[in-house]
């Protein structure tokens, strides 16, 4: 359904994603709120691992709603408020969308919109 493009012109993907992600001109295309670390409930899911798990499980549960899934994403866009928290970021994304090469961005910034979250992650899917 994809295409990924990982020209030999261009620094290869540096974990696993891909330079860019083409989807077909039919497709319905989902963009995804940043979502925090919240559950349902408002409760904060507690360290910066644990938070990203739960962003992703809000992904995946929004992905659900709309008949869709990991398959499915075209781009992830990241916000850390840790630079220490990128390798574990790029582990849990990876089991969590199972290994989906999404077209993505990782920034670190310096603090998100509640002082107590250290992740935001929003998402662009097509199906």
């Amino acid at each position: 359904m994809f295409t990924h493009h990982n020209p030999d012109t261009v620094i290869q993907p540096a974990s696993k994603y891909s330079q860019a992600v083409a989807a077909p001109a039919t497709a319905r295309w989902l963009y995804v709120s940043g979502q925090i670390g919240l559950t349902a409930e408002g409760n904060l899911a507690g360290d910066s691992a644990a938070q990203m798990e739960q962003c992703w499980h809000n992904i995946l549960a929004i992905l659900a709603d709309a008949d869709m899934g990991s398959e499915n994403l075209v781009k992830i866009t990241a916000y850390l408020t840790n630079a220490e928290d990128i390798g574990i970021y790029r582990e849990i994304r990876d089991r969590m969308i199972n290994g989906q090469k999404t077209a993505s961005t990782m920034v670190v910034i310096s603090a998100l919109a509640r002082p107590d979250l250290t992740v935001e992650i929003e998402a662009i899917a097509a199906g």
